[in-house]
């Protein structure tokens, strides 16, 4: 149990990352292919492209395509030396990503609602979700230990569900479904909500138009967090 006391009840907010509250403008790639070239000793050609992969599978199905069969020590290596990487290079991310339209704002938002909380599913792994949030300084209000990361499962309904039981392991508080919501860019994320049956607002900031967020089944759409609206109404 954490120091904090909580309501009996609680709402849960789950941000996802990259392209939901940050974008990298390409750092993160090259630390992705110099991480892969430290641990397989193979200059990466290649990516595996798929919106909403977990870093273990993107490292995996990347791995497949240079030919190598990796292991989870492989990747755990791979995850360390992209958590240096990521310290090293912070100033990067700073000077060329930036954080998205309206998401600083948003955080503040919803922390200054009363019984709701907030952490991430993200498919990065959780060190390097510190760091991208620090470095834009939107880590203020996220309870990183509630979180889902990529290092805890492939699927990413299960990372829902398990920020979901940190959540309610952590404050002793009663997290009813109908009261979480995940925030992302992708139709992974939908389908992730949905398969655990959440909320999903979904944020047109990514390569998915709004329409086709609204077609994979998210609860609500915006263009950009800009638009607070929704995310007032889902939490009411």
């Amino acid at each position: 149990m954490l120091s904090e006391v909580w309501e009996a009840t609680l709402k849960l907010v789950l941000w996802d990352i990259d392209h939901t509250l940050i974008a990298t403008r390409g750092v993160g790639r090259e630390i992705f292919k110099d991480a892969f070239e430290q641990v397989t000793g193979t200059p990466m050609r290649d990516q595996a492209t798929e919106d909403g992969m977990t870093e273990p599978v993107l490292f995996r199905r990347t791995a497949q395509l240079h030919g190598i069969t990796s292991d989870r020590t492989m990747f755990e290596e791979f995850a360390r030396r992209s958590t240096e990487l990521h310290r090293r290079r912070a100033h990067d991310l700073r000077g060329r990503g930036h954080a998205l339209p309206g998401t600083s704002a948003a955080l503040d938002a919803v922390a200054a609602m009363g019984g709701v909380v907030q952490s991430v599913v993200t498919g990065n792994i959780r060190a390097v979700a510190e760091i991208k949030l620090q470095v834009f300084g939107l880590d203020t209000h996220i309870l990183f230990p509630y979180g889902g990361y990529g290092e805890d499962h492939d699927d990413r309904a299960e990372l829902v569900r398990t920020a979901i039981a940190r959540t309610r392991a952590a404050t002793g508080a009663d997290v009813a479904l109908a009261d979480v919501l995940l925030i992302g860019d992708t139709p992974a994320d939908v389908a992730a909500g949905r398969a655990a049956g959440v909320s999903v607002l979904a944020v047109a900031t990514g390569r998915t138009s709004a329409a086709e967020l609204a077609d994979a089944g998210a609860t609500a759409t915006v263009r950009d967090l800009q638009d607070a609206s929704p995310l007032h109404d889902l939490l009411r």
